[in-house]
């Protein structure tokens, strides 16, 4: 009887513990595998952990180690996300194994009247199913409250640096969790009967350690699930300043050309008159050449570049006149229907942007190259399909800094995508809008 039980202790709730931690790795990592990968796990993790004799704490590094391969090969997602989620997993289920184990360790000399075997059974069964609940229930509200906001800001906004910010703190954790363990519960003395003593075993201090590793486990990951919370503010209030700057920028041109347009047509009567003078006089060709400079005056209070968006008109304009005085050679072939069902502010933001990178990077090229920005794109069906192409020096990657951030945000605020092509010195930037209509 005392085999079997050994055997199931041994292989069964091992085997049930691994397929735990690794269910819950994978819906950390917000992925989908195939089953035979979980039998595969299951098959390696538990061989590991019961036929090599080594430590405990080698053992569950054996384990990280293979989620951390499971979540790169398989999941195919970025080593620091694995680790993080691997540590995270395998702790949590210790922290709990350890309250539930110290619980019943407290309970069980109350019950030593009983048949002890039996008691065992009962302790050894019924501790697996309320550590595994208690667990789930853990793991539960890790997911609920945590990993996903922290998967989506690790995937969209957030440096892969930082996670080292929430790593370390709880690989300490676990490192302390299983060194305490090895130190009270490795004390032991071998009676004369062959029964073993602990020396140490004062379980209510190891409750409270565990206790308190799991608050502490906790708390890490609500600090952190703050900090990118306020990664996401920043991000937010950096778009509104933005809008806010370029709105006034807009404003005061519009006034401007406003004033203008005012003042022409206030003396437009005027030029009629003398038009209407000059050639009742005979004087032709005089009257000419007044037409041609009132012609002039006109050309130059209309916009340089058109796409039907007045606004957009505007930004052109002027992102295009500070090219053109650095030597940039500009086109525009950008055609807007107005409206066109999405906000001129978040247009705005897109081309401001993606105007500003092309600028800056024909700025970096060396002198006698050629240096040109071009815009295209146009309306079809209910998809906005905007390309900005632009020479760079094309030596070293493109890093996505603040500005392609911003497009891409917009970008997906209207259920699109932005990508970026290289190709030998050609920088290309491709931004997909959808219009409210057809995402609704």
């Amino acid at each position: 009887m005392t085999d079997y039980i050994e055997i199931f202790h041994q292989y069964m709730t091992t085997g049930v513990e691994v397929f735990f931690v690794f269910y819950f790795f994978i819906k950390f990592l917000h992925k989908k595998i195939k089953f035979y990968f979980y039998l595969l796990f299951l098959g390696c993790a538990v061989g590991a952990i019961c036929f090599l004799s080594v430590e405990r704490i080698i053992k569950f590094g054996v384990l990280i180690l293979l989620l951390e391969a499971v979540g790169i090969f398989i999941c195919h997602t970025d080593w620091r996300s694995s680790a993080l989620y691997a540590v995270l997993t395998i702790e949590t289920m210790q922290l709990n194994y350890g309250i539930v184990n110290s619980l019943l360790s407290i309970l069980y000399p109350y019950l030593s009247a009983l048949e002890q075997n039996m008691v065992g059974f009962v302790f050894m069964l019924s501790g697996e199913v309320v550590s595994l609940l208690l667990t789930g229930f853990c793991y539960g509200m890790v997911q609920r409250y945590f990993t996903a906001e922290m998967y989506s800001f690790h995937d969209e906004t957030m440096d892969k640096q930082y996670i080292f910010l929430v790593f370390i703190p709880i690989l300490m954790i676990f490192i302390m969790d299983e060194y305490i363990n090895s130190f009270i519960y490795g004390m032991v003395v071998t009676n004369i009967d062959g029964t073993e003593t602990y020396l140490y075993t004062n379980h209510y201090q190891m409750l409270m350690i565990q206790l308190l590793g799991m608050g502490s486990l906790f708390c890490i990951l609500f600090t952190y699930k703050k900090l990118l919370q306020s990664f996401r503010l920043s991000t937010e209030l950096s778009l509104l300043e933005q809008e806010e700057h370029s709105l006034n920028q807009y404003v005061v041109e519009a006034k401007t050309r406003y004033d203008e347009t005012k003042s022409f047509r206030h003396d437009i009567k005027n030029h009629i008159t003398v038009v209407k003078k000059l050639l009742q006089s005979g004087k032709l060709e005089q009257a000419i050449n007044y037409i041609k400079d009132m012609d002039d005056i006109a050309q130059e209070m209309s916009f340089p570049y058109s796409t039907n968006n007045p606004v957009v008109d505007i930004l052109v304009g002027n992102k295009f006149g500070i090219a053109k005085s650095m030597g940039i050679r500009v086109g525009c072939s950008l055609i807007l229907p107005y409206p066109c069902g999405l906000r001129d502010i978040d247009i705005c933001i897109v081309l401001s942007n993606a105007l500003d990178n092309a600028i800056r990077a024909c700025k970096n090229m060396n002198a006698g190259t050629e240096k040109y920005i071009h815009i295209s794109g146009r309306i079809q069906g209910d998809f906005l399909m905007i390309e900005i192409e632009n020479s760079f020096h094309g030596k070293s990657a493109v890093k996505k800094g603040t500005g392609l951030s911003n497009v891409k945000t917009v970008a997906e605020k209207y259920g699109g995508a932005m990508s970026i092509e290289t190709q030998a010195n050609v920088f290309i930037l491709h931004v997909l809008l959808i219009t409210p209509q057809q995402i609704d």
